[in-house]
């Protein structure tokens, strides 16, 4: 009964010293002065680096919105690429501080690699072929070679909805999403599957983009989120509110145009979120003016959409579901109170 309790004793302290060395993120970022992020290998509209390495993107800039809550500088940040299957790793084992790479939020992610901090973008499986094939819809598709990327979602996606609809396919898949693309353009399969934000990214790389089509159909729900180590709620709750702030940002109308003119508002929801009243930013760790420092340097959630992927952008991607919820969409963030 003693050795019991003693072993029990032991796995308890065991288990409180490991929760004190996970539960350091915030203070390792601050000490150190930037974050180090986890993101994919070339993106367009997402996370892409410029022929000089200056990173860009709807990911990279909630890296940017983290930076600037915490250390008041969105620019200190160290990219680090990663290909679909082995982006996981290096989170867990503490090499990058977040994965922001348009990673699909799902059951046994959620369970094997850490917590996702809340839906960035609203996305789902789709298709990519040449109108030359005259294909109008993925329900055309028996019989098609299909090109698609190892390590994700795509690829269980692909073989459900072929076989929920009884046709035949043969799959080509590839270890990066540029030699997937490559494949499809070379001719070596009749169609290209991934998430249809992936889709209108990739279709930019082609030597000829109005050659090829987007079909209509989606056939999968993609939740794409940052994700955070297990273990850490602090740098959980850091991660998630610094996307509901911008939520809560655009729907409240305070932009990075007139944050400053906000400071002096009436509204008490506007007087929170910018740290007029109360002690929310404290609560996390950080200062009063967290959300004026995200907004004023890179943004609320519809400026950051509507610059790297939205209709005025070069993808040209309608907002769709992810309007928010006040516009007829389903982006929607808990209130800061």
């Amino acid at each position: 009964m003693k050795r019991r309790i003693l072993t029990l004793g032991l796995a308890f302290v065991l288990g409180t010293v490991v929760d004190a060395a996970t539960a350091q993120t915030l203070k390792t970022v601050k000490d150190r002065g930037s974050l180090i992020c986890g993101v994919s290998q070339g993106l367009p509209g997402f996370s892409n680096p410029d022929d000089k390495g200056n990173w860009t993107g709807f990911d990279v800039d909630f890296w940017r919105a983290l930076a600037a809550a915490i250390v008041n500088d969105s620019t200190t940040v160290q990219f680090m690429p990663l290909s679909a299957k082995d982006r996981f790793e290096p989170l867990k084992s503490g090499e990058i501080d977040l994965l922001s790479r348009n990673t699909t939020w799902t059951l046994s992610r959620d369970v094997s690699y850490g917590n996702f901090a809340g839906v960035t973008y609203y996305d789902g499986q789709g298709f990519m072929v040449r109108k030359s094939l005259k294909v109008n819809s993925a329900l055309e598709l028996n019989g098609a070679s299909v090109c698609t990327q190892t390590g994700t979602t795509t690829e269980l996606n692909l073989a459900d909805f072929f076989r929920a609809n009884n046709m035949k396919y043969e799959v080509i898949a590839f270890g990066s999403a540029d030699e997937t693309v490559k494949a499809y353009e070379a001719g070596r399969c009749d169609v290209f599957t991934t998430d249809v934000s992936q889709l209108y990214a990739e279709k930019l790389k082609l030597t000829n983009p109005n050659d090829h089509v987007i079909l209509p159909e989606i056939i999968s729900k993609e939740p794409l989120g940052p994700l955070v180590r297990h273990g850490d709620d602090q740098w959980f709750d850091v991660a998630k509110w610094t996307l509901y702030a911008m939520l809560n940002a655009e729907e409240l109308g305070v932009s990075s145009r007139n944050v400053d003119e906000a400071l002096k508002s009436n509204q008490p929801e506007i007087r929170r979120l910018l740290g007029v009243e109360g002690n929310f930013g404290e609560q996390l760790g950080l200062t009063k003016d967290w959300v004026v420092r995200i907004v004023r340097q890179v943004g609320n959630y519809g400026e950051v959409f509507e610059r790297n992927v939205g209709t005025s952008s070069k993808l040209g991607i309608s907002r769709g579901i992810n309007r928010l919820w006040t516009k007829g969409g389903i982006q929607y963030a808990p209130p800061v109170r």
